[in-house]
Formats: structure tokens, C-alpha cells, sequence
């Protein structure tokens, strides 16, 4: 979403990581892929998780590039129609994670999350990356200040992105393994779950098909 957030907004305390020459491997970094919407959060020289997003209505819309984290917010207030911060009406959800894409400074492009959980995996927002109200509260949690956001349009796995980038060691590629899993409804899930000999740690399972 496209907007400006009221300065009267009260940033939580963060660390905060240097803004520039960065990442270096073990450096915390997040790249958006467009093509999949889905999002990899990347730390200590590994990939931690991988979350399902919401990006922009049409491809110009979510800006593509490298940019940094420069404000984070707890239930942010949408000035655009007058939603207090924490209302169940709020698009933006409980949290706000602002990078300075197009020159901007953190309050008009934004990781964010939803009031509308349906949105997610969609192309559907004005500009921002829209996420579970749970990921975007985990997420905020461990994404300091001046952390890396790379977004991208590419059928390139999140393992060869990171690698482009520095930020993951340039090792072995991940062995894959697929399982079949049941939740307690009785659905199907096929997971990917991936395992790094090289660097000693899973990148995590993703569910590729609900049945």
C-alpha cells in the first residue's frame, strides 16, 4: 500500500545494523521474491524462514532493488482513512517494518501486516509487501534497523539469490527431501524440507501443495 504514516507513530526500540556495506554472510537479510510472493528471512549465513506475502496490483508497483530497514512500528495509525493503530479495521496490522525504496523514508513502502489473511500469496496491495499477522509479528521481532530488504522478480530458488548476494556462504547446494504430511482436519500437505550439509542446518519445510 501506498501511503504516508502519521509522524505521531511510536517506533518500538530496535537494534539497529549498520546502514551500508552489507550483508556480509551472517548478516540478518530479507529478499522478496515477486515471482513466488513469498519472502526469505536470512540470518547467522542461513536462511531461517521463508514466509507467503502479498506484493503490488500490477509488477511496477512493489519497487524492485536493495534498500534498507530505516523505521519499525507497532500498530501503526493508516492516516489514509483515520484507522488507529490496532483496530480490526486497520490494513496495516499490528506491525510495520518501512525501507527506503524510491527515495523514500520508511513511511510510504513497508512490510506489513493484514486485516485480510485471504490477500496473502495475491497480487494485491499499492506498493507493499503484506504478510500473516503471526509472520510479520515474528519477523518484526528479529529484523534490526538497517537491515537489507532485496525484492526481486525471479524463478532463481532463495538459496541462489542469497548466494548472489553474500549473504550465504557459496557452498554446496541444499539436498532436498520431500514428505508427506496430515494436519489434524485431515488435509495433505507435500513439504520440501532442505538440508545444508555444508553449513550444518535446515532451511525449513515449505508447503508446496495442500490437498
Amino acid at each position: 500500500m501506498s501511503y504516508i504514516l502519521s509522524i505521531l507513530l511510536i517506533f518500538s526500540i530496535s537494534p539497529i545494523w549498520p546502514i551500508g556495506d552489507n550483508p556480509r554472510a551472517g548478516d540478518p537479510y530479507i529478499i522478496v521474491n515477486k515471482q513466488t510472493n513469498r519472502l526469505a528471512y536470512i540470518d547467522d549465513g542461513m536462511i531461517q524462514k521463508v514466509y507467503p506475502v502479498g506484493t503490488g496490483k500490477t509488477n511496477d508497483l512493489t519497487p524492485e532493488g536493495e534498500f534498507d530497514v530505516v523505521m519499525k512500528v507497532k500498530n501503526p495509525y493508516y492516516i489514509k482513512k483515520k484507522i488507529p493503530g490496532g483496530s480490526p479495521k486497520n490494513p496495516l496490522g499490528s506491525r510495520w517494518i518501512g525501507f527506503n525504496a524510491n527515495g523514500t523514508e520508511g513511511n510510504k513502502y513497508g512490510i506489513h501486516g493484514t486485516n485480510d489473511p485471504s490477500s496473502i500469496g495475491k497480487y494485491v496491495s499499492q506498493g507493499c509487501i503484506r504478510m500473516y499477522p503471526k509472520d510479520v509479528e515474528a519477523l518484526y521481532e528479529r529484523v534490526p534497523i538497517g537491515a537489507k530488504v532485496w525484492i526481486v522478480k525471479s524463478n532463481k530458488s532463495f538459496e541462489q539469490l542469497a548466494k548472489e548476494k553474500g549473504a550465504i556462504s557459496r557452498g554446496k547446494e541444499p539436498t532436498t527431501a520431500l514428505f508427506d504430511m496430515s494436519n489434524s482436519a485431515g488435509s495433505i500437505f507435500l513439504v520440501i524440507y532442505r538440508f545444508d550439509f555444508e553449513q550444518q542446518h535446515d532451511t525449513n519445510g515449505d508447503i508446496l501443495l495442500s490437498i
